[in-house]
């Protein structure tokens, strides 16, 4: 029997992110950048049904297969990055939760209102890959864990519902929970950071003092070298995000109707579309822990191209090209942005050797 939608491109949930990207985000993506993505663009983000695209059908979720959820984030970034990078966050607690045993209270609880758009979820744990080092303290509390420290970078503040947390124990062990975003006792969030991109993304510091959060929201404990074997192969792929942006760029090109800017759009889209085909395959045939330069390979190679577009794009513009209401500029901030967006020590390595040729 032939799968339904077999080409991605027609799946609902695409068309869904198409429609939203036209509609509501791209045309608000240069206000969004300079004041805030606005809570009424995260309420048409909730009930377009992209929040639930890896989610279980069991609990309302999509259970889309990989090209289409990476279909969609190329869609979104490319429209407003900003708007993106908030609601990419909510896609990693969905999958914590649905791989949580069965009758896990905060799995139970949290899944489905994640999975249909009415609850919007955050993450709080990169500082998990600073470990041994420990920037967020936990430690048992009678029927519960106290987390203490600080998490450096926390992406929607304001406009998620809850956010995932995670913090390490003295003896080595990960802790995940869900609280909250909301200030509370023994949790705060600073003002907001002053960045140079995604800076309408709301993204703050949360200060940790005594936060508690009983057994029945945990949703994840692990020893630390289990969580981070896993962990640690994820951003050696291409981030479509990073495609999606560059896809946006030459779009620009195409639609700047200079011949010059158009020549040049077709050249770097047959470069982009060789990347994809092989970042793209590797994420599909092979296993995840396998192949790891072959991956850092393509994702050098996209970075590539994401320079070269988003370069092009403001060459392309010339002055107007670097007024705040241009979208050439912001796309090649927003690549700038991609470009530290989930670093590790290998990628950063591998794009250092990259760029010295």
């Amino acid at each position: 029997m032939s799968e339904p939608y077999a080409d991605h491109h027609d799946h609902p949930l695409v068309v869904a992110a198409r429609r939203l990207a036209a509609d509501t985000l791209a045309p608000a993506a240069e206000r969004a950048d300079r004041e805030g993505v606005d809570p009424a663009t995260i309420a048409a983000v909730k009930a377009s049904g992209v929040l639930g695209a890896t989610g279980p059908a069991a609990y309302g979720g999509a259970a889309a297969p990989a090209p289409v959820v990476r279909e969609i984030v190329e869609i979104l970034a490319g429209a407003c990055c900003a708007t993106f990078f908030v609601q990419a966050q909510h896609h990693t607690p969905v999958a914590l939760l649905a791989a949580a045993p069965e009758g896990t209270p905060v799995r139970e609880q949290l899944l489905r209102p994640l999975c249909d758009g009415t609850l919007l979820a955050g993450i709080a744990f990169s500082h998990l890959r600073a470990f041994p080092k420990l920037p967020v303290r936990v430690t048992r509390e009678h029927s519960g864990w106290r987390f203490d420290g600080r998490v450096p970078w926390y992406t929607g503040w304001g406009l998620n519902d809850v956010l995932l947390l995670g913090g390490a124990t003295e003896g080595g062990e990960v802790v995940f929970g869900v609280v909250e975003a909301r200030e509370q006792p023994g949790l705060r969030a600073t003002e907001p950071l002053e960045l140079a991109a995604l800076s309408g993304t709301r993204t703050v510091g949360l200060e940790l003092d005594g936060l508690v959060l009983p057994d029945g929201a945990v949703a994840l404990r692990q020893p630390y070298e289990e969580w981070a074997a896993a962990d640690r192969p994820k951003n050696t792929n291409v981030n479509p995000a990073v495609l999606g942006v560059t896809r946006a760029a030459l779009d620009l090109l195409d639609a700047s109707g200079d011949e010059a800017a158009a020549r040049t759009a077709g050249v770097l889209r047959e470069r982009l579309a060789a990347v994809r085909k092989d970042a793209y395959a590797l994420l599909d045939e092979v296993p995840a822990q396998e192949r790891i330069p072959d991956r850092l390979a393509a994702k050098m190679r996209a970075y590539d191209v994401l320079r070269a577009a988003t370069t092009a794009a403001v060459v392309a513009g010339g002055g107007r090209a670097v007024g705040l209401d241009s979208p050439a500029q912001r796309l090649a901030r927003e690549g700038m942005f991609l470009l530290v967006q989930g670093q590790t020590a290998d990628v950063r390595d591998a794009h250092l050797a990259a760029l010295r040729g």
